[in-house]
């Protein structure tokens, strides 16, 4: 297997781990506005602190490092990408400032701002949508190189049927992990009014999950045939995904286990999300950039694969330890210290 599989492997697996933390933390941060706003901020709203405090300033962890891995092992991604994402990529940047400081201010000012609260939720579903912009650049047709310079088609990535479908799955999705995990977590900490606030949240949002990833993938199918072509070669994994989600959604009505539901609908979106990935193999930007044609020197290439192999030995024990002090400790959970 050589480096640059190893290499796009490896990213790989941090851009899932960011789907999924990411998705638990914007969620929450959005479910915190909307509980707010509908006054039951009562009820979860304590629930999703104690969540937040400890990992919203290691959310980002995975990007930055898939970031940085990226345009080490492919450095002609920061000139396509770094051109024609300029706009989508400070507005992420800028929210995700904002979401930054106004989660100090209001967790940690001298008094609470409904101002604050909205911003928080608010680009809990705003980031999302601009990174989503990304994978939608990456099927092509919406980059332009001509000679020396690259820019973007705005007017058709904005009347792309497929950029919206994206954009619409990453929200949904969001919200559906997110849910997912604050009723397992509610669970734990042993709090019946929240756990019945946010299993339901769980309960609805499943469906839109379902509906909109099948309408991106149909237009998917309209615009990139050769990568549609190849997840439909890997049936298997997306039956996979189907049939952890319906296993989780078992669960969720059945009100039990959920943990083991969260769990499945980690897998939902992990078999779901490697068929995506495998299925655009070998371009990370069509047609422009490949993994062999655009890989960086072989030397540098392995330094960068054992160096990345080594952070995630290492980030994920520590994951597990902050998860195992804070997340999962009994006590923790149901507030007592």
């Amino acid at each position: 297997m050589s480096y640059e599989i190893i290499g796009i492997s490896v990213l790989w697996i941090f851009l899932y781990g960011y789907l999924i933390v990411a998705s638990v933390d914007f969620g929450a941060g959005f479910y915190a506005w909307y509980a707010k706003a509908t006054k039951k901020d009562h009820i979860i709203n304590q629930l999703i602190s104690r969540y937040l405090s400890p990992v919203w300033e290691i959310t980002n962890v995975f990007f930055v490092f898939f970031f940085v891995g990226i345009v080490g092992f492919f450095p002609d991604t920061a000139y396509y990408y770094g051109t024609a994402l300029l706009v989508p990529g400070s507005i992420a940047l800028v929210l995700l400032a904002i979401r930054g400081s106004f989660y100090a201010f209001e967790n940690y000012g001298s008094k609470q701002s409904n101002v604050y609260m909205f911003l928080y939720g608010a680009t809990g579903l705003l980031i999302p949508a601009s990174l989503a912009v990304a994978l939608t650049l990456s099927e092509g047709g919406f980059i332009v190189e001509e000679g020396n310079s690259v820019s973007l088609r705005y007017l058709e990535l904005f009347s792309s049927p497929l950029s919206w479908s994206i954009v619409g799955l990453a929200l949904v999705s969001v919200l559906f992990i997110s849910a997912a995990f604050l009723t397992f977590y509610a669970d734990r900490a042993n709090d019946q009014p929240a756990l019945k606030l946010v299993r339901g949240y769980a309960l609805f949002w499943s469906t839109p999950t379902i509906i909109a990833a099948l309408t991106a993938f149909i237009f998917l199918s309209q615009h990139n045939e050769r990568h549609f072509d190849n997840m439909m070669d890997l049936w298997w994994m997306l039956g996979l995904s189907v049939a952890f989600f319906m296993a989780a959604m078992l669960l969720l009505y059945s009100g039990k286990n959920y943990g083991l539901a969260f769990f499945f609908v980690m897998l939902q979106f992990f078999f779901a999300f490697f068929a995506y990935g495998i299925g655009h193999y070998p371009y990370i930007l069509d047609p422009y950039i490949t993994i062999h044609n655009s890989s960086t020197h072989e030397s540098m290439g392995l330094a960068l694969v054992i160096a990345f192999i080594g952070g995630l030995v290492l980030l994920i024990p520590s994951l597990v330890l902050v998860f195992k002090l804070f997340l999962f400790d009994a006590d923790y959970v149901k507030g007592k210290k």
